[in-house]
C-alpha cells in the first residue's frame, strides 16, 4: 500500500484518518466532536485488530489516499494483555504501510508504556482529557511530519540537560515543579474520569466526583499559569504559531468575544460543533430522570440509555450535514425538517436495534426493527410532530440565522442563544430516545431477548412493566388534554434538559396564537376554563377579601364586646354574690 509521503498533507489539506476504539460510547462521542471539524474527515471506525487491517487492505486496492492518519488507544486502554496486542498491531501497521503516521489516543499515562508504543512506530500521543481543537492540532502536526507529545509527558529517549542549560536556574525549578503537578494532576482525572463512567453511581457520589473534576481541572491551568516560565512561554507561542499554520485557518476555533457577526475563522458549522460538543460533555454525566413525568428512555441500562443518545447525537450530525449540502433555502429547510428526523429516527432505530436482529414472540421469530416501522405514522404524529422550535433549531444550526426563543430574537453568535440552542438541542435527543423506545414498549415490551440486552433490571418484572407503560399512557391523555392547551394558552413550551444531576425540566416561551386558535374539543374547553378562572380570579380574591374582613368584624367588634360583656356581667354577679355572702356572715 503506497500512501502518499507524511510531508505532503500541510496547510490546508484535509486530516483523513481511521478512528480505531474498542469502547463503544467514546467512539460515538469522539468521532461526533471530530466530525464537527473542517479539516478533519472521518474515513471509517473501527474496534478491533483485524477489522483494522482488513479496511486498510481494502484501501490499498481502490485509491491509497483516503487515509492519511490512524488514531487509535491502545487495546482498551486497561488490560495489560490488551496493551501488548496494541503494540504488536503498531508494529505490524509500521511494518505495511512505513508512511502511514500513527497517533495515540490514550487513556495511558505511564512512560513506560509511552516509550514502547513510541518504539513500535507512534508518531504522536495525546491523552484522553485533551481538548478537541487541541486534539486537531496535533494531528495536523503529526500529519506534516512531526513528532508530537504531550508536553506534561517526558517520553523522549535523549536527556533534556541541553535544553536546561538554556533556561535560568529559576526557571527550571518551575518547570520541574509544574511538570510533576501536572504529572499529579492527571493521573487524578483519569482515576475520577473512570469512575465517572460506572453505571448506576449514586448521585452524591457522583456529584462529589464531578466537583473535584472541576477543581482539578482549574488547579491544572493555575499550574499551568503560575509554573511556566517567560522562556517556556515564548517557545510555545512560536510553537502554536508553526501548529496554526501547519493546520490553515479552515479549523474552526472558539472565540470568547460576543460579536453579532461571524468571525472570520468560524466554519459554516462552527456553532453546532460547539454545542455538540457542550452536549457530549453533559452525556458523561448521570441520566436519571429527576422529573415527575415518566419517559420512555427510564426504561433503559444507564449504559444504554448513553449508547442510544450518543448514536442520535452521532446521526443528527450526518442529518445536518445531507440538509446543508443540499442547498435548500430557508423555507424549504422548514419543510423538510420533520422528514428528516423521521429518517433520523428509522436510522437510529436500525443501528441500536440491528437491522435484522430478531426476536422469539408467541412462537414465531419477528425482527426487531420491522415491528417498531409499524408505529411510525404514531411516533410522527404523538411524538416527533410534537417537539418544540425543531425548525427553528435546525435554520439556527445550518444557516447561523438568529434564534427565536423566549419571545426574543437572539444574535446566532451570542451566549445567550448558544445555550437555548444548547437546551433544544437536549430536548430534541431525549424526545427522539423517547420515540425510539415507544413502539417497543408498545408492541414487544415483553420478549425476553429485550429485557435481557436493554432494560434496567429494576423494572423487568411484568406488574412493574405494566405499572410503567400505564404511566406513559396516562402521560400522553394528561399532555394532549391538559398540559399541551395549558402551555399553548400560556406561550410556552415545556422541555427536557441535561444537567450534572440527571434529566430535569424546563420551559422556554414562544408565540403560539396560531396554534390556540386551532384547538376544539375538550383542549380548548380546558383553555376556556384557565380563561375563566382568570376572568373571575380578581372578583373571588375581592370578594374572599371582603367576606373575610366581614368575619373579622363581626368576631371581634361585635362577638368579641357581646362576650366581653357577658363576661363583665358574669364577674360582677360574683363579686355581689361573695360581697353578700360576708355580710350576712357578719350578721350572725
Amino acid at each position: 500500500m503506497n500512501f502518499p509521503p507524511k510531508e505532503v498533507p500541510t496547510g490546508n489539506h484535509p486530516i483523513k484518518l481511521l478512528l480505531i476504539e474498542q469502547d463503544p460510547i467514546f467512539r460515538l462521542g469522539l468521532q461526533t466532536a471530530l466530525a464537527e471539524y473542517i479539516q478533519v474527515h472521518i474515513i471509517a471506525t473501527v474496534e478491533s485488530d483485524t477489522a483494522t487491517l482488513q479496511i486498510l487492505t481494502e484501501l490499498s486496492q481502490t485509491d491509497p489516499t483516503q487515509v492519511n492518519l490512524v488514531v487509535m488507544e491502545l487495546g482498551n486502554g486497561r488490560s495489560r494483555s490488551s496493551q501488548y496486542l496494541g503494540l504488536l498491531l503498531c508494529k505490524q501497521l509500521k511494518a505495511q504501510y512505513p508512511n502511514l503516521p500513527l497517533f495515540l489516543f490514550s487513556a495511558i499515562k505511564d512512560v513506560g508504556w509511552l516509550l514502547a508504543a513510541k518504539k513500535s512506530g507512534v508518531d504522536g500521543y495525546c491523552p484522553k482529557s485533551t481538548p478537541i481543537p487541541d486534539l486537531v492540532i496535533a494531528m495536523g502536526k503529526v500529519i506534516a511530519g512531526d513528532n508530537y507529545w504531550m508536553e506534561e509527558i517526558d517520553i523522549s529517549e535523549e536527556p533534556k540537560a541541553t535544553n536546561d542549560i538554556k533556561l535560568p536556574l529559576i526557571a527550571r525549578l518551575k518547570r520541574n515543579l509544574r511538570l510533576s503537578s501536572m504529572s499529579y494532576i492527571n493521573f487524578t482525572l483519569v482515576g475520577i474520569t473512570e469512575k465517572l463512567q460506572l453505571p448506576g453511581l449514586p448521585i452524591l457520589e457522583r456529584a462529589i466526583l464531578v466537583g473535584r473534576q472541576r477543581e482539578l481541572i482549574v488547579a491544572g491551568k493555575l499550574v499551568q499559569f503560575l509554573l511556566t516560565s517567560f522562556q517556556e512561554n515564548k517557545q510555545q507561542i512560536s510553537t502554536m504559531g508553526a501548529s496554526f499554520s501547519t493546520i490553515g485557518e479552515t479549523i474552526p476555533f472558539r472565540s470568547s468575544q460576543k460579536s453579532l457577526t461571524a468571525p472570520p475563522l468560524l466554519s459554516p458549522k462552527a456553532i453546532q460543533s460547539e454545542l455538540f460538543t457542550s452536549v457530549v460533555n453533559k452525556l458523561q454525566f448521570s441520566l436519571q430522570n429527576l422529573t415527575d413525568i415518566p419517559l420512555e428512555i427510564d426504561i433503559l441500562r444507564d449504559d444504554k440509555k448513553q449508547e442510544l443518545l450518543y448514536l442520535i447525537l452521532h446521526r443528527l450530525v450526518d442529518s445536518l450535514d445531507d440538509l446543508r449540502d443540499s442547498s435548500l433555502n430557508i423555507h424549504q429547510l422548514s419543510e423538510v425538517v420533520i422528514d428528516s428526523l423521521m429518517d433520523l429516527w428509522e436510522t437510529v432505530t436500525k443501528d441500536f436495534f440491528g437491522k435484522f436482529t430478531k426476536v422469539n414472540r408467541n412462537g414465531r421469530d419477528i425482527e426487531i426493527v420491522d415491528w417498531i416501522m409499524r408505529d411510525r405514522e404514531t411516533v410522527q404524529k404523538e411524538i416527533i410532530g410534537k417537539i418544540p422550535l425543531v425548525k427553528d433549531l435546525f435554520v439556527y444550526l445550518i444557516f447561523q440565522e438568529e434564534l427565536t426563543v423566549d419571545n426574543y430574537l437572539y444574535p446566532a453568535y451570542s451566549s445567550e442563544a448558544k445555550e437555548r440552542g444548547s437546551m433544544l438541542i437536549e430536548n430534541l435527543l431525549i424526545q427522539v430516545g423517547n420515540s425510539i423506545i415507544q413502539p417497543v414498549l408498545n408492541r414487544l415490551a415483553d420478549v425476553k431477548y429485550i429485557k435481557d440486552k436493554y432494560y434496567d433490571r429494576r423494572l423487568d418484572s411484568t406488574r412493574v412493566m405494566e405499572k410503567f407503560r400505564n404511566e406513559l399512557s396516562w402521560k400522553y391523555r394528561v399532555r394532549n388534554y391538559i398540559q399541551e392547551p395549558q402551555e399553548i394558552f400560556e406561550s410556552r413550551f415545556q422541555i427536557f434538559v441535561f444537567t450534572h444531576r440527571g434529566i430535569a425540566r424546563t420551559s422556554v416561551y414562544a408565540h403560539r396564537n396560531h396554534e390556540l386558535s386551532q384547538l376544539t374539543g375538550i383542549p380548548l374547553s380546558f383553555t376556556l376554563v384557565l380563561e375563566f378562572k382568570d376572568a373571575i380570579a380578581p372578583l373571588l380574591q375581592s370578594l374572599v377579601s371582603f367576606l373575610g374582613k366581614g368575619i373579622i368584624f363581626i368576631l371581634t367588634k361585635v362577638m368579641g364586646r357581646a362576650i366581653g360583656l357577658i363576661g363583665k356581667g358574669i364577674l360582677q354577679a360574683l363579686s355581689s354574690n361573695s360581697i353578700s355572702d360576708k355580710t350576712s356572715s357578719r350578721k350572725q
